[in-house]
């Protein structure tokens, strides 16, 4: 796999979407970019709120994805439009601090993330100008990562404008740490999809250090994704950060039980390293710990020793100080739980057993079933459309995404796809006149795409 995003030639006018776009940038700018860069959205197969853990997920990329057409100026400004009118357009200067408003997460300040993750890595007071328009193709608030592509397409776009070089690898870290910025305590799983991804194969994903291993994924089986029709904006809403404190609380209760230092774990991943343990005597050590019931901040103070500031400071995020309940037990035996199916996944994958489909599903069904019950991550709309995935021929159904809506990812026989495609549009769509709108983008076939990459006109 080459180390850097790769720079293609292509022919725009053979490119319906790349014309469209080079029309739209050149009636904005009155001239041509310079280069157009694209980062693909992604689905995760299994592995769902365990990245930011520090466990192995197995997403693929798919074709949906965020295309920008640049051009430098030098006005002394970065210039953002989006070929899509409902999104209006921004301006900020390259010499001053870029501000991104987390209270208000608009989608120019995902972009600006990407930016401003590579000017700290560079140290740019003075970044160059660019002229640049944006066009998605990743339903949003979906699930399949549209924001994190978008910060991903920045930040790969304001590296090639400033004439700096960066493996796919540094990319994706930078990406994923950059996000943070608008609130979403992400674990990293978006970003690297994005960059290491290959066409034709799924990857299995592990951090600590960042590396991608290629998942075959089985021969007579595809993967369709289909939309709820419920959005759900991570940096909008406090469900996701919530979780992610739940964990690194888990995290500290379970080292204490333990008599380990917990002053520096923060990831349920590194307790089970610390404590030389496998994923199985982990959940033995959750139920013997961690009582089901919620616990209280005061519980929790106590048992760890620490003040109700520290806990308020080091413990809880931004927008997550008002809680005062948190399911330890029940996020602590979903995260250990999913990241053994993650790797009880790749083992079917690479031993190619005769009934792999039927096994994959069954694990991908155990996984919608903890992150309904455990993690409390689904919603009624996604169960609903799960189980008439189920019913229509999926040998395997589950959210994918945050959750909380968004979409459902089911592994099909690839005998049955036009009968399963039928019959949820006519159970799951067409009776719903505002889900029948959005069929056409909600239901489809998907194929492992390719990674980000930018293009230069032949």
């Amino acid at each position: 796999m080459a180390t850097n995003p790769p720079k293609l030639k292509t022919k725009i006018a053979a490119n319906e979407r790349m014309k469209n776009l080079k029309e739209t940038f050149e009636s904005k700018y009155g001239e041509s970019p310079l280069f157009y860069a694209f980062a693909p959205g992604r689905v995760n197969l299994i592995g769902e709120h365990i990245d930011y853990c520090g466990y192995s997920v197995l997403p693929m990329a798919i074709e949906q994805n965020i295309l920008t057409a640049v051009s430098l100026n030098d006005s002394g400004k970065i210039q953002l439009a989006n070929a899509n009118p409902k999104y209006k357009d921004f301006s900020v200067s390259c010499s001053e601090e870029i501000a991104i408003d987390r209270d208000d997460p608009q989608w120019y300040y995902y972009f600006l993330c990407g930016v401003k993750g590579i000017q700290e890595k560079f140290g740019l007071n003075n970044l160059a100008g660019m002229s640049c328009v944006v066009d998605g193709t990743i339903p949003p608030s979906s699930g399949l990562s549209s924001s994190s592509a978008l910060v991903c397409c920045s930040g790969l776009v304001t590296m090639e404008a400033n004439q700096k070089s960066l493996s796919k690898v540094a990319l994706a870290e930078i990406c994923a740490k950059s996000e943070r910025y608008i609130g979403t305590e992400g674990g990293g799983m978006d970003q690297s999809i994005s960059f290491l991804a290959e066409a034709g194969t799924a990857k299995l994903i592990e951090f600590q250090p960042l590396r991608a291993t290629d998942v075959k994924l089985p021969d007579g089986a595809v993967f369709v994704i289909s939309n709820c029709c419920v959005e759900m904006n991570k940096a909008a809403s406090s469900h996701y950060n919530i979780r992610v404190v739940e964990c690194r609380i888990a995290t500290k209760m379970l080292a204490q039980a333990r008599g380990v230092d917990s002053s520096r774990l923060l990831k349920l991943a590194h307790v089970q390293m610390e404590l030389k343990a496998s994923l199985e005597e982990m959940l033995a050590l959750v139920a013997e710990v961690l009582h089901p019931e919620p616990y209280s901040r005061e519980e929790i103070c106590k048992v760890l020793g620490i003040t109700s500031e520290q806990f308020s400071t080091e413990l809880l995020s931004a927008n997550t100080q008002d809680m005062t309940q948190f399911k330890l037990h029940q996020r602590a035996k979903h995260v250990y739980g999913e990241a053994a199916r993650v790797l009880q996944f790749k083992s079917v994958c690479d031993s190619e057993p005769t009934d792999a489909t039927r096994l994959l599903g069954e694990l991908m069904n155990q996984s919608h079933a903890s992150c309904r019950d455990l993690y409390e991550c689904s919603c009624p709309e996604l169960d609903q459309l799960v189980d008439i995935c189920l019913k229509s021929g999926a040998v395997g159904s589950r959210l994918t995404g945050a959750g909380w809506g968004g979409c459902a990812v089911s592994m099909v026989p690839s005998k049955k796809v036009e009968s399963f495609l039928q019959a949820v549009r006519e159970e799951y769509y067409l009776p719903d006149p505002r889900r029948a709108a959005m069929e056409k983008q909600s239901l489809f076939v998907s194929k492992p795409g390719g990674g980000a990459a930018i293009f230069l006109e032949e």
